[in-house]
């Protein structure tokens, strides 16, 4: 009795200890499905700030040239709201300025995309319920996912402090946890949407609408308020992003912000941890109500079902974008009145937007910058056949009266229609703003508005290089796909703020469009972004067709 008395344990023990089984084998296995991705990620955000500080160190050589610059940028609202505010006149606090927010915000994005993958996801394909027949922990596939996001973070946040150090090792230090904190943030959010939804994509959905909408917080009150010698407007300090930014690196660092993103990442794991528990594997914590017994006559057929899997996330994405543009629509009507004679300003807009006016130019870099974010949704509506295949949801259908190419077109249409509809919402939200402010409706409206539908051929060669892959390479299709879209992002939002060479601008497809507004307009371009969309199309359908489908 006294043998059998020593060898147990408390009931609280035995549960935490059931509950953790398995989490390092759950953790090696991440990092080995992970082992390209995060390097990739943890490579392009941790390296971007050392690129970004020898484009500083070339370009504003003298304290005068970095001095004239800071405060010409923080005096213009258009500038603060795409770039932030610039803290100091120092190389590492111009740095920060120049790159620390996006890449806190792209830090966000792998960390969501790193958390889904391993948990609702794993649970959605059958694999989390085989590995709890085992012995595998309620919690392991949670604990095993955070872990691995907090390893990447931990690695963006180490390349950061180890590449800025020369410019000081408390600003560096600040930058890099700003960063990575940011990124665990919303690794955490990510992860609580993965225990409230039924489904990896609503929950991919969902965790990078927060990061949109914590990015657009930063933009609007950056531009309402230059925060240089100051505190910042109130809808900075409701964004995580915003809070990253007030560390202010390199500029009399504010530490106690980073505990602010300490705290939300320890409170959203930590509801993450509670919802885990109080649900089965495999289900959502709140359950789907069941639909009618009878589809209607548009949900009926592969293209009514297509419509039904995809129909939220389009109407998500055309409100998101819709309400940006408009935003930016406002931002963009003041910005030739502030830039003035400033050379720099000119050259930073030019850059990005054109040689016309200030105000197209900010126009034009702005409804680029949507159209590039727009490839998301698409590779998100064609990855969609991806998971139907590997799921095994799609066999069913094939096995009646439906074949190969209706089944891929019933997605596509919705991949190659939705950014048509996400672009023309986004280009009446901010045609009409502008305009508005403008007193100019009918002149300005129609031009802004053909300035965002002239970014879909270029949306659309995107989405052909993702059907490539699907068809060709099925079993590399997610992972390369993504990183096709990866560096188009990368490129769009960062190459002409980095003074990137034009071999590497010319990788993206947008970077061969005009700069509309105000530039000129030849068919050329758009011709031939056409075809080359239609011939990679059809090479992914033409491999579909001939190889056979995988699990």
């Amino acid at each position: 009795m006294t043998a059998v008395a020593d060898t147990r344990v408390s009931a609280p023990e035995r549960t935490g200890s059931r509950d953790l089984a398995g989490t390092g084998t759950l953790l090696r296995l991440a990092l080995r499905r992970d082992r390209i991705m995060i390097p990739v990620w943890a490579l392009a955000i941790g390296m971007t700030g050392s690129s970004t500080l020898s484009r500083m160190k070339s370009t504003y050589e003298t304290a005068a040239d970095r001095a004239n610059v800071a405060k010409d940028m923080n005096t213009n609202g258009a500038l603060r709201s795409m770039l932030g505010v610039a803290f100091d006149d120092s190389y590492g606090a111009l740095t920060a300025w120049r790159v620390g927010t996006f890449l806190a915000a792209f830090a966000g994005i792998m960390s969501l995309l790193i958390v889904i993958r391993h948990t609702r996801e794993e649970e959605e394909s059958g694999r989390q319920e085989a590995l709890s027949a085992g012995m595998v922990g309620r919690r392991a596939g949670l604990t095993s996912a955070l872990l691995t996001v907090a390893i990447a973070n931990a690695a963006i946040t180490l390349l950061v402090v180890a590449t800025l150090a020369g410019e000081g090792s408390g600003g560096a230090l600040a930058l890099g946890l700003s960063i990575g904190l940011t990124g665990l943030v919303f690794g955490g959010l990510a992860a609580v949407a993965a225990q409230i939804t039924e489904n990896a994509r609503l929950a991919r959905g969902l965790a990078a609408a927060a990061v949109g909408v914590a990015y657009l917080l930063r933009m609007a009150g950056d531009a309402a308020k230059d925060a240089s010698e100051g505190s910042s407007h109130v809808l900075v300090w409701l964004s995580p992003i915003g809070w990253a930014e007030n560390t202010r690196p390199f500029a009399q660092e504010r530490w106690w912000t980073l505990l602010l993103l300490a705290v939300l990442a320890a409170a959203s794991f930590a509801v993450a941890y509670v919802l885990t528990g109080r649900r089965d594997v495999g289900a959502s914590f709140f359950a789907s109500r069941p639909g009618p017994a009878a589809a209607g006559k548009s949900l009926q057929g592969a293209y009514g079902l297509a419509w039904r899997l995809q129909r939220g996330t389009l109407l998500g994405w055309v409100v998101g974008v819709a309400l940006s543009a408009a935003m930016l629509g406002g931002v963009a009507n003041g910005a030739g009145d502030i830039v003035g004679d400033s050379e720099k300003n000119r050259e930073i807009i030019e850059r990005m937007g054109g040689a016309q006016n200030i105000d197209d130019a900010f126009l034009a870099a702005m409804i680029s910058l949507i159209g590039v974010i727009v490839t998301v949704h698409t590779a998100t509506a064609v990855l969609r056949l991806r998971a139907e295949e590997t799921d095994q949801r799609a066999e069913p259908l094939l096995a009646n009266a439906v074949s190969r190419l209706r089944w891929a077109m019933s997605h596509l249409v919705i991949a190659y229609l939705g950014p048509v509809v996400i672009l023309a919402a986004g280009g009446l939200g901010a045609g009409i703003v502008y305009a508005a402010a403008a007193d100019d409706l009918g002149g300005e409206l129609p031009r802004v508005l053909g300035a965002s539908l002239a970014q879909i051929p270029a949306v659309w060669v995107v989405t052909s290089v993702v059907v490539l892959l699907f068809g060709l390479l099925p079993s590399y299709t997610t992972s390369l796909g993504w990183a096709v879209v990866g560096v188009v992002v990368a490129i769009g939002w960062l190459g002409p703020a980095l003074d990137a060479p034009q071999a590497v601008l010319d990788l993206s497809p947008f970077s061969h469009l005009p700069k509309l507004p105000g530039e000129s307009v030849s068919a050329a371009p758009f011709v031939w972004l056409l075809l080359g969309s239609a011939v990679l199309t059809a090479a992914g359908l033409w491999g579909l067709r001939r190889r056979d489908m995988t699990n």
